[in-house]
């Protein structure tokens, strides 16, 4: 990227010339939003309100570790509990395309109830290239919807301002550091959450499956991270698949799920590789999953695919 210092004065003289009024920000916790949350903050003052919304839809202890986050860059945030709506919006939605739209237009909505508490008519969000070029921007087919740019609903009635939008991914890493924000351990999430790693229907009991099975990963993919057996991989977590698959359990057979394990290598997400990763790793992440999720999970699966041809996300 250009200069980040030049970066960093431009977007905060530019968002108070296009942010007049009142304004919620979309905080997902996430370096992207954040980053867009600390220039609003500069900018605006107490006419920004920054929202962390719990979706029901996040990976475990995910609340805990984005406000301590927050505190370290310095920025107040609310959380606004909304498990229930969101899980409403996705009940008996399996299409993928759908289920980011649904994700998306809950969160506007969530935005909309509390932009009108504040008197607030623009919502900020922490937009970068990749999310509108994969969701059909730049006169291109789109690869996926992303909840914030293709979910956003037609009737929306807050004007969107997304002061990241031009940057990529490894841009606003360089902009973060400057701007002091923590260096960020946690990889890349999406926005739909485990909404999107549940293939298939989304349930209170299909989200608690994976968000064990995700766990796992990245708890062992962090000890090796730890003890210098691998890089860092750019994401890596686990897929809960819509199949049934034959087990054993003790001297029983047993129907269980399958899960399927993605480790990747990337620098701005618009291309991946398939990690190569020890033996003994996959085998210990296939252990502890079968064994935490006894009788839930019966088959561990390795996903070699790079992307293209596929994305870094099943769904």
């Amino acid at each position: 990227m250009r200069d980040a210092a030049a970066f960093h004065r431009e977007a905060v003289a530019q968002l108070r010339v296009n942010v007049p009024g009142r304004a919620i920000v979309a905080a997902s916790g996430g370096i992207d939003s954040t980053a867009a949350a600390v220039l609003s903050q500069e900018a605006l003052g107490d006419r920004c309100r920054a929202l962390f919304v719990d979706t029901g839809l996040l990976r475990l202890h995910e609340v805990d570790r984005v406000r301590a986050l927050f505190e370290a860059s310095h920025l107040h945030v609310e959380v606004v509990p909304a498990s229930e709506r969101f899980l409403d919006a996705l009940a008996g939605v399996t299409e993928p395309e759908e289920k980011r739209r649904r994700v998306g237009e809950a969160f506007i909505r969530v935005f909309e109830s509390e932009a009108s508490r504040f008197g607030a008519d623009t919502l900020i969000q922490g937009t970068i290239a990749p999310d509108w070029i994969e969701s059909g921007g730049a006169l291109r087919d789109t690869i996926k919807t992303h909840h914030n740019v293709g979910g956003l609903p037609k009737d929306l009635k807050l004007r969107i301002v997304e002061p990241l939008r031009d940057l990529y991914k490894d841009e606003v890493r360089t902009l973060s550091a400057h701007l002091g924000i923590p260096s960020p351990d946690r990889q890349p999430f999406p926005g739909p959450g485990l909404a999107v790693r549940v293939n298939g229907p989304v349930t209170a009991e299909n989200l608690a499956v994976a968000r064990t099975a995700n766990a796992v990963v990245e708890e062992e993919v962090e000890k090796r991270i730890a003890d210098g057996s691998i890089a860092r991989p750019w994401q890596y977590f686990a897929v809960l698949l819509p199949v049934r698959t034959v087990g054993v359990q003790g001297d029983n057979r047993v129907h269980g799920r399958a899960v399927s394990v993605r480790i990747v290598e990337s620098s701005d997400a618009m291309t991946a590789t398939a990690m190569g990763v020890p033996m003994t790793l996959l085998r210990t992440i296939a252990e502890r999953i079968t064994r935490e999720l006894s009788g839930q999970v019966t088959r561990v699966l390795y996903d070699v695919t790079d992307k293209p041809p596929a994305t870094i996300e099943w769904e």
